[in-house]
Formats: C-alpha cells, sequence, structure tokens
C-alpha cells in the first residue's frame, strides 16, 4: 500500500474527499490518496463555492484539474458555505502539498450531521484504498 496520510479526525468518503467536523462546522478536501493519483495539481475551480452557498452531500461544489485529469469534488456533508480557500487559486499546488492542512478547501456550517454516520473512518479509508491499487 502507498503511504497515504489518513488522520484520525477526519472522515472519509468513496471519491476520496475528507471532512473534519469541528463543533457545528466542518471543513472538507481532497483526501491525500486522491492528491497522489492526481498528481501535480495545476487549477483549482471553487466557483461554485461561495459563501453562503448551499451544497448537498454528494453534489459537486469544486472541480480539481492536474497534469493527469480534471475530477469533480464532491461534498461529504450538506450544509452552508462559510468559507473559501480563495488561495488555491494561485497555488493549487498547496493540495499536494497539505491536503489536511493548508490544501482545504471549504468551510460548511453543517445541515445535517446525522449525514456523516454514513462515511468510512481512517482505517476503513486505508483499507479501501488498499483494494484500490
Amino acid at each position: 500500500m502507498g503511504e497515504w496520510k489518513t488522520p484520525d479526525d477526519c472522515k472519509y468518503t468513496r471519491t476520496d474527499e475528507w471532512i473534519r467536523v469541528e463543533g457545528d462546522e466542518a471543513v472538507i478536501g481532497i483526501t491525500d490518496y486522491a492528491q497522489d493519483q492526481l498528481s501535480d495539481l495545476v487549477y483549482v475551480d471553487l466557483d461554485d463555492s461561495e459563501i453562503g452557498a448551499s451544497i448537498a452531500r454528494g453534489s459537486a461544489f469544486a472541480e480539481v484539474e492536474s497534469v493527469k485529469a480534471t475530477s469533480e469534488v464532491a461534498a461529504p456533508a450538506s450544509g452552508e458555505v462559510i468559507a473559501v480557500n480563495e488561495q488555491l487559486s494561485d497555488t493549487p499546488e498547496t493540495i499536494n502539498e497539505d491536503p489536511y492542512g493548508e490544501g482545504w478547501l471549504v468551510r460548511i456550517r453543517l445541515s445535517d450531521p446525522s449525514e456523516l454516520s454514513d462515511l468510512m473512518d481512517a482505517a476503513a479509508y486505508e483499507a479501501y484504498c488498499a483494494g484500490r491499487e
């Protein structure tokens, strides 16, 4: 298996997004596995993620483009966008360097925290990724 980081304080989707809950808010990004598979990110489109917008679980709210492919990023949970990582438009490679820190995409106010129960914990996500190699 690859050497991908999967922090225990995050939940994970089968489409390689992570979410970290902080009270009634949550931070969302793409996983270390995803950025590794995509390779060098060259563009991040967060136009559909303006502050105040509602995003629904499973719907695309961003797009990341690498030298290999363009991928939609789907929301792991529903909520209202309260912050957008604007620095990614100038430095998309931040996601490659620090996907769980400075490479976050959006922060939301959760509208239905019970949606999180369907997501994988770190151990389950690691096993899921290992099965895809």
